[in-house]
This record gives C-alpha cells, structure tokens and sequence, in this order.
C-alpha cells in the first residue's frame, strides 16, 4: 500500500503541472484552418478514436475548422502510425495524430524505436481516467469481486485490454491489483486491437474483466451491457456518477491518461501556430464544452514546450514505475 501511495502522489503531481479550469463558453468563433485529417493510430472506437473524433466534432462545430477527415492505421502498438507519419513527413503536414500515455510507455519497452521527440509536439488536450469494466449479467459484481476471484483462480480470471502487454490497460490494472495484496505480475493479460475489440471479449466471455479508458465504456454501462466496477478518479465523475472509485472501495490507485496531438516532423511554424490556436480557442466553446461532458474527460493544455517539458516528466514517473512493477 506504501508503494502505491507514492505512485499516486507522482502521477498527481506530473498531472497537476497540466490540469486547467474550464472556460466561460461561447458559442461561436472564427475560422482558424480550412480542414484537418486526424491520423488514429489504433481501431475504432478506442480512447484515441474517440479522442480524434471528439476534437473534431468540436473544431468544426464550433466554426475553428472548415471540415475534419479521420484514418485509422493500427499496428505495431502505435508504432505503425508514428512511421508513417515521420517517413511521410512532408506529405503530412495537414495531418494531426492523437496519442497518449503509450507513446511513453511503448518507447520505453521497445515497441517501437521512435519517441515524441521525433515528432512535432503541438498539444496536449484532455484527460480520461481508466477504469475495470465486468459484463453487466456477470458474477462479478464489485472490485473486490474481481480480486476474489482471481486469487481463488488466477489462470482463469483473464483482464483485456486496448493495449499490448507492459502497455498503459496492464500497468492500469497491474496498479490495482498492487493497491489490493494481489500479485500483479501472475495476472493474465490479453491485448486488444482497440476498445470495440477489447469490449467484445469481455462480452463474449474471452476475458472475465477489462482495463479501459473511462469514456470508452460510459456509453456500454448506460445502456446496461457491463458495470463498471471502479474509476481512477479521486471521486466520482458526473459523466457517470453511478460509478464507484478505487479509493472509495479501499483501493488507493489513482490515476489519469492524458491525451494530446503531434505532428510529422519539419511541420512550418504558421502550420504549428495554427493548429495551436485552433485548440486553445476550442476550449472556450460550447461544442467543446458538450463532448467533454459526454465523454467525462478532464481539461488539459499544455502547448508546444510545455508539453515537452510534461512528457519528459511523465517518462521519468512511468519508467521508474514499470521498473518496479518488472515490465522493465
């Protein structure tokens, strides 16, 4: 429990430097770019989808940008979309590509050789927290539930995910499992290519639980097909307020995923201005305002160097972490 107590104090205060309060709304604002093409690098419906698919819906609804396009390119956790976008650097410069906390983590294990720092950091935008998922008409009812079951049978309690092994859905859960006595390295991890994938496997009964954004399973849990059984927020998100925290059931992991936009490298500085101020203005609208709410996500604004400066805070954290946790 110690040991959990101090992961939470780091990852809340690498995350303080970027939390924001919310904008007065408005309603309007004035075009800042023609058009945007959102590069995913996972499956739909996942956190970056639904991430990419929100900030557009915004930009172009709020009148910041005449239209949006979207293209999902999975594979190699990520990596696939990052080489694309760095060895197609020139030909992308209308392209932003969402990531987040595994662009950290993925470089760190080796899944792939590059890292932010070969790419254009434009911003970091929102928050999500994480959260363990059960079908709805399951025996699984609770976290502690969860944690019962997998120390009666630890090979036959399986916990997907959206991301590959040691990636952010396993460290998550790894985390949870740490705060509950429970040994996180003999639980069985399954990775998922995106979060319809991920949520299909639970559904199906391939995986007894799931290890996923909090946005990603909101929209399940309304419409009664899983529970969640615990959120990484240090209290209750109104996006869902019928789910309970870890804290709350005596679990002391917090946590929250950043996610944030980068372009190819060499991008022209007007470029990179525009897409800056473009995403600073959204915040200030009433279509921003509505995604957020919906997906229950947390502002974040850290631009250009600041969000430098966060991501080399976040590796030191993550890496020290996964370090004792033996993903490295």
């Amino acid at each position: 429990m110690a040991y959990n107590k101090l992961t939470r104090r780091a990852f809340s205060a690498a995350m303080a430097m970027a939390l924001v309060v919310g904008a007065p709304a408005m309603a309007t604002a004035e075009q800042v770019m023609d058009s945007i093409h959102f590069l995913i690098p996972g499956g739909a419906g996942g956190g970056w989808d639904g991430t990419a698919r929100g900030t557009g819906e915004a930009l172009t609804k709020a009148g910041l940008v005449g239209s949006a396009s979207y293209e999902n390119m999975s594979g190699g956790g990520g990596g696939k979309a990052i080489g694309y976008l760095i060895e197609n650097a020139e030909s992308n410069h209308g392209t932003l590509m969402v990531n987040s906390t595994p662009i950290v983590i993925r470089s760190l294990t080796g899944v792939f050789p590059q890292n932010f720092r070969d790419l254009t950091l434009v911003a970091g935008t929102i928050g999500d927290y994480a959260a363990l998922v059960v079908s709805a008409n399951g025996d699984i009812k609770d976290l502690n539930g969860l944690i019962d079951a997998f120390n009666a049978d630890p090979a036959g309690t399986a916990i997907g995910g959206g991301s590959v092994p040691g990636g952010m859905d396993h460290l998550v859960a790894a985390m949870v499992f740490q705060a509950a006595g429970a040994d996180p390295v003999a639980m069985k991890y399954v990775p998922y290519d995106g979060g319809s994938k991920t949520m299909a496997g639970l559904l199906s009964g391939e995986v007894q639980a799931v290890s996923t954004g909090f946005s990603e399973a909101v929209e399940l849990a309304k419409a009664g097909e899983v529970r969640i059984i615990g959120v990484t927020a240090p209290e209750r998100v109104d996006a869902f307020a019928e789910a309970p925290t870890m804290v709350e059931q005596g679990n002391d992991t917090t946590f929250v995923n950043w996610r944030g936009f980068f372009a190819a490298p060499g991008l022209p500085a007007d470029k990179l201005a525009a897409y800056q101020a473009a995403i600073a203005q959204m915040y200030e609208t009433d279509e921003w305002e509505e995604v957020r709410a919906r997906n229950g996500w947390v502002n974040i604004h850290n631009p250009g160097d600041d969000f430098r400066s966060f991501l080399e805070g976040q590796e030191q954290v993550i890496g020290d972490l996964m370090k004792k946790l033996g993903f490295l």
